[in-house]
């Protein structure tokens, strides 16, 4: 079939970050006059995205920090399993203050949008360097992990240029009951819920995304949000491989 990929280059070329791009999708669908609206994603990186209420205001997005990277990398490294299901191990632990603060230290948490990051980043290389000094259990550290990754979507959402209205989650963190419980606690009073409230399946929002932007390229229009990856102008995006 006829394939559209590599929608990162073009954006880069243009001076952006190439990331995120999904956020482009999200104005397409979840924008609603009148209410702002926070997407935020939870992948293996997380990602948030601002929908302000009005239209003339600039849609932002970018990524926040390590979603679910650490906590599949960690439970797979001390109990052979792929994910934390419900955030189960990370709950039956107790969450390393001085870990975290130190954990929190990194640079790219005070950096100002637009960011992006990988797990050429947050990695296990990354995390070990973090541990020396602060001996800890596994499960500890699950649940430290957890609270990182909720801790710093938290600051991003600071960075919002107005209240948000309503939050919705996706992703695979989508699932994680003890990250959202932790999220829900650091938000008092905004409505969270995830993009199922909104039509699509939280599961299915990015691979519908790219779906999306494939199209964008196929019609002839940008795919990028400059707002979001500070590109320097609108780009069409990726490569058009035929069927």
């Amino acid at each position: 079939i006829t394939t559209v990929a590599d929608f990162r280059a073009r954006d880069l070329a243009a001076g952006g970050e190439g990331a995120p791009l999904v956020p482009a999708f999200h104005h397409w669908l979840f924008r609603k006059p009148g209410v702002n609206r926070a997407i935020v994603n939870i992948g293996g990186i997380a990602n948030i995205t601002w929908l302000p209420a009005t239209e003339s205001n600039a849609v932002l997005g970018f990524d926040t920090g390590p979603g679910n990277t650490l906590l599949d990398l960690w439970i797979t490294r001390h109990r052979n399993e792929p994910y934390d299901r419900d955030g189960a191990w990370a709950a039956s632990g107790r969450v390393q203050k001085d870990l975290l603060a130190r954990l929190m230290e990194d640079e790219y948490f005070a950096k100002a949008p637009p960011k992006s990051s990988g797990r050429e980043h947050f990695n296990l290389t990354w995390l070990e360097q973090q541990l020396v000094g602060k001996p800890a259990a596994p499960e500890d550290i699950q649940a430290t992990l957890a609270e990182l990754t909720a801790a710093s979507i938290t600051q991003g959402l600071a960075l919002l240029p107005g209240e948000i209205g309503e939050l919705y989650v996706c992703g695979g963190g989508s699932h994680n009951r003890h990250l959202l419980a932790h999220l829900c606690a650091l938000l008092p009073g905004t409505p969270v819920a995830t993009t199922e409230a909104l039509g699509l399946d939280p599961d299915w929002v990015e691979a519908t995304a790219f779906a999306w932007l494939a199209h964008q390229t196929l019609a002839g229009h940008a795919g990028n949000l400059p707002s979001v990856t500070g590109a320097r102008h609108p780009a069409l995006l990726g490569g058009i491989y035929l069927g």
